[in-house]
């Protein structure tokens, strides 16, 4: 079984985070779901970028840094959104990473915002809607697509629709057929990890 490191969205550690975790464990996998916000949670996506770019914001790399330091080394790192940067930056430069689960978001291997080559033998899904405004629209499916050519267990995919947080349960963008199919798929992938 996989012990996964799962970041919550911009939103918070809402109820949909915790019960997608929740679908995971009830399969026999072991998942840490760190409250990056220290129990603060938004109703929408704009109040919480406006929490997490804030001058009181903490500094979230240091507390996902921490978090992944009481864990073992051999992780699968999971992120949705805002938590997906967290993810992919872990699954990148901390040694002996499993795997990775990258939701509705996707940095590139190259430019401004890289955080170097994706590492040899570190398997990585990559889920997202097709015409989600922030995925589709701002480019990160052309990273994904990037890292689905080039790595090579790589996974890339789409299901139609434009909602964002399709997966979390508690919002009003939650995309049930989705969901299942996504569930799925992580599944397998945590199960072969």
């Amino acid at each position: 079984m996989a012990d996964v490191l799962l970041f919550h969205h911009v939103q918070g550690l809402t109820p949909g985070i915790v019960a997608f975790a929740d679908s995971l464990r009830e399969a026999g996998h072991t998942v840490h779901t760190p409250d990056l916000f220290d129990g603060r949670t938004f109703d929408s996506i704009e109040a919480g970028l406006a929490y997490a770019q804030g001058d009181g914001a903490p500094d979230f790399d240091q507390l996902a840094d921490e978090t992944a330091a009481a864990l073992p080394e051999s992780l699968v790192y999971g992120g949705f959104s805002m938590g997906e940067a967290q993810a992919q930056r872990l699954a990148q430069t901390r040694p002996g990473a499993a795997g990775a689960l990258l939701f509705e978001s996707c940095i590139p291997l190259t430019g401004d915002w890289a955080f170097g080559p994706w590492p040899d033998g570190v398997p990585v899904q990559i889920h997202g809607m097709d015409a989600d405004p922030f995925f589709a629209g701002e480019g990160d499916i052309d990273a994904a697509r990037q890292i689905a050519a080039t790595v090579p267990d790589a996974e890339l995919f789409t299901y139609p629709g434009d909602k964002h947080l399709f997966a979390d349960s508690s919002l009003a963008s939650y995309d049930e057929a989705a969901t299942t199919l996504m569930q799925k798929r992580v599944l397998e992938f945590l199960g072969r990890v």
